[in-house]
């Protein structure tokens, strides 16, 4: 095949950047008519566009803010009634006077403060053994945060627990000892959800969990992880 020459090859590349240019042209010349056809409904649809962006931010400033202020103010008060035992008083829900955790969760649900106060409205209910209710509560419960989330959950599988449903339980310690990348906090969970095992009669299971133990978190189980393998053999 004959190989083409410098000036057949720059003369190509040189009709190619025309054409490339003519297209361009003719685009820019559609965008133009395209725009002027709809200018009005483009106009329109930029509009609707700034006004979604500036009620969003109005939202933000005028209604969250002072929501999440409010629910500060709610949250702290059930936290101090928490703090000196007045459990019934930090639970609330009764009455506008006093919210509690229950109330701050109701109306400001959508806040992040909301979502905490049904957490420890929720270990309030664990703590009265009013488990569904426990758990529907932390159910409501998220956040970014890992090892709250592995908290959540292993409250969850204690107010399973108290409901008789151990094996959903299990499932649970399983979900809050990976939830966190918190060693202590994985080592804790795995173990509960070890002991569990065992007492459901799931050896298998036991063992993974008490070998997970001996192998990544030896510095928080004072050898008790040997001890506990050694059970899954004869319990």
């Amino acid at each position: 095949m004959a190989k083409i020459t410098k000036n057949a090859q720059n003369e190509q590349e040189g009709k190619e950047t025309v054409e490339f240019f003519k297209d361009l042209d003719r685009e820019a010349l559609n965008t133009e008519r395209f725009i002027e056809r709809y200018s009005k409904p483009l106009g329109i649809a930029f509009g609707v566009l700034v006004l979604g962006v500036l009620g969003f931010f109005a939202y933000q400033q005028f209604v969250v803010t002072p929501k999440n202020a409010e629910a500060v103010k709610s949250f702290l008060a059930a936290q101090k009634n928490l703090t000196e035992g007045k459990d019934k008083e930090a639970l609330g829900g009764k009455s506008a006077a006093n919210p509690g955790f229950l109330g701050t969760y109701n109306e400001y649900s959508a806040t992040d403060i909301g979502k905490l106060s049904a957490y420890n409205a929720g270990l309030l209910k664990f703590k009265e053994g009013k488990f569904q209710e426990a758990y529907d509560l932390l159910d409501k419960f998220s956040s970014d945060n890992k090892t709250l989330m592995a908290m959540k959950y292993g409250a969850m599988a204690d107010a399973q627990s108290g409901l008789n449903k151990n094996d959903d339980a299990l499932q649970l310690l399983d979900k809050a000892a990976s939830a966190s990348d918190d060693p202590y906090t994985m080592y804790y969970f795995t173990r509960k959800a070890g002991i569990l095992a065992l007492g459901l009669n799931k050896k298998a299971e036991a063992k993974k969990y008490f070998a997970t133990i001996d192998e990544k978190y030896q510095d928080y189980d004072n050898g008790m992880s040997d001890s506990y393998i050694e059970m899954t053999k004869y319990y």
